[in-house]
């Protein structure tokens, strides 16, 4: 454990006054950026935190990879499964997507261990759902359940949740997405129907992940080294614009949806668990504003927690 960490150079000294501030330019941010937000920070050693609306079930998206890959390297530690396994993902039962496996067109024999860098690092569906495939949705459910996450429920594969979409849409294709009335009766975004959890759930997987306590050596390790190789920076890590500061996580996308959980880590020793999910108002594809939101609002509660404004701060 770290003692009280100092801010690194370039950060700035958060306002006074504390916890309630601090969530109101959270909140303030959100509203900037035409988003609901739902936010939780956790100081990773401490158990400090700071909530906004942090117990409020979302769709997950392809957040819950996370949760698919720790429960990969529980089954691991256990000697349960074998991360150099080598299975075959063909083209003609891949998931659909833009990264990874799913932009392919040949067969690819590939271990469980580098499908679970794909579905971490680029957000690869078809790498996930081949994961999927041979963990299992009551394997990863038990495992969060194991680890006390009540609110965090894996209903289905991320191919079966894009025909939901299909069919809500009728099969009227992306350009359809552009409707509001269509969005709004989306499944995958009702988190009674789909894979979902809440900002607090998240970050309490994220510090038992980099407490060892999610999965043991070295299986931990493997998990936080998949989330520091993440390729997206335009998210949570542009809260964080410092060469000595480590972002690591894991993005989360669907129509008006735009989340990111992960771990910010300073130089002097300081461990934050951030889990930022928001939703838009607008069904544009490209939202830079939101997108930024989600790095502003996690270094907001992230300072907060580094100066002691927000121990024990719920929203």
């Amino acid at each position: 454990m770290s003692s009280r960490p100092t801010p690194p150079s370039g950060t700035p000294t958060p306002p006074p006054g504390a916890p309630t501030r601090a969530r109101a330019r959270i909140r303030a941010a959100f509203a900037a950026a035409g988003v609901t937000g739902w936010l939780h920070a956790r100081d990773v050693d401490t158990g400090a935190e700071l909530a906004v609306d942090a117990d409020t079930p979302v769709s997950t998206s392809s957040v819950h990879k996370l949760c698919l890959v720790v429960t990969l390297h529980r089954l691991a530690a256990e000697g349960r499964i074998d991360l150099a396994e080598r299975i075959e993902v063909n083209p003609h039962d891949r998931t659909s997507g833009p990264t990874g496996l799913s932009a392919m067109a040949d067969p690819v024999t590939i271990s469980l261990r580098d499908l679970a860098l794909l579905a971490i690092t680029v957000s690869d569906n078809a790498a996930a759902d081949a994961l999927w495939a041979r963990v299992g949705t009551p394997a990863i459910n038990q495992a969060m359940a194991d680890l006390g996450l009540t609110h965090t429920v894996a209903v289905h594969r991320v191919g079966e949740l894009f025909a939901t979409i299909a069919e809500d849409t009728g099969g009227a294709g992306p350009a359809a997405l552009a409707d509001p009335a269509v969005v709004a009766r989306l499944r995958a975004l009702d988190p009674h129907h789909t894979n979902r959890a809440t900002a607090r759930d998240m970050t309490r997987l994220l510090a038992a992940v980099w407490r060892d306590e999610a999965c043991p050596p070295p299986y931990g390790d493997q998990v936080r080294r998949l989330l520091a190789l993440q390729v997206w920076p335009h998210r949570l890590a542009s809260g964080f614009p410092f060469d000595d500061v480590r972002v690591s996580g894991k993005t989360g996308s669907l129509p008006t949806l735009r989340h990111e959980v992960g771990v910010v880590e300073y130089p002097d020793g300081g461990r934050y668990a951030v889990a930022v999910f928001t939703r838009s108002a607008s069904t544009a594809v490209n939202l830079p504003a939101a997108d930024a939101a989600i790095g502003q609002t996690a270094r907001l509660a992230v300072d907060a927690l580094r100066v002691g404004s927000g121990a024990g701060v719920e929203g």
